[in-house]
């Protein structure tokens, strides 16, 4: 199948396009997802990490079943320490956020908004000079093209001007 669709001077050649039915799977391949050598490696490598931390997590649990009772609550003592630090650094990471968010809110107030009423004072002033102009350069420009062209109408009316001959042709043409 060779058509050729005319396209201002070039064409278009559609004999490239397959007209094989294809068959649509519920799987993605690597290649339809267009994965690199090192992207498929990594996702190999997190798979087998995941798998490996789950047969730990299970294989302790198992283990600390068949542990006594003196052994288990070492350990729940052990982690307790362990989830208060963790608690620690997270209450300093709100401290820092919060100072963060305190120097976003003085840069917003004491930087950004002198410079935003300085942009709208500039635009009223460029709205002031742009009525200005119409008004009083523009308006008088468009007023003097009205009569100039209503006097040559009179003119060429009464006579005393010929009208331009539309058969010559400018230089440009």
């Amino acid at each position: 199948m060779k058509a050729k669709i005319p396209f201002e001077t070039s064409t278009v050649d559609l004999s490239a396009i397959n007209s094989t039915p294809t068959t649509v799977t519920g799987e993605l391949s690597a290649e339809s997802q267009g994965l690199t050598p090192e992207q498929k490696r990594a996702t190999v490598i997190g798979v087998i990490v995941l798998i490996l931390l789950v047969a730990l997590i299970i294989t302790s649990i198992i283990y600390l079943l068949n542990l006594s009772g003196e052994k288990v609550a070492l350990i729940r003592d052990v982690f307790i320490i362990f989830m208060a630090l963790e608690s620690i650094l997270t209450g300093l990471a709100l401290v820092i956020l919060m100072v963060q968010l305190a120097r976003l809110i003085n840069l917003l107030q004491n930087e950004i908004k002198p410079i935003l009423d300085s942009t709208n004072e500039t635009v009223s002033n460029l709205r002031g000079t742009t009525v200005f102009l119409s008004d009083h350069l523009v308006g008088p420009v468009l007023k003097l093209n009205e009569y100039l062209a209503g006097f040559t109408q009179f003119i060429q009316v009464v006579g005393l001007m010929r009208k331009p001959s539309k058969s010559k042709q400018s230089k440009g043409e």
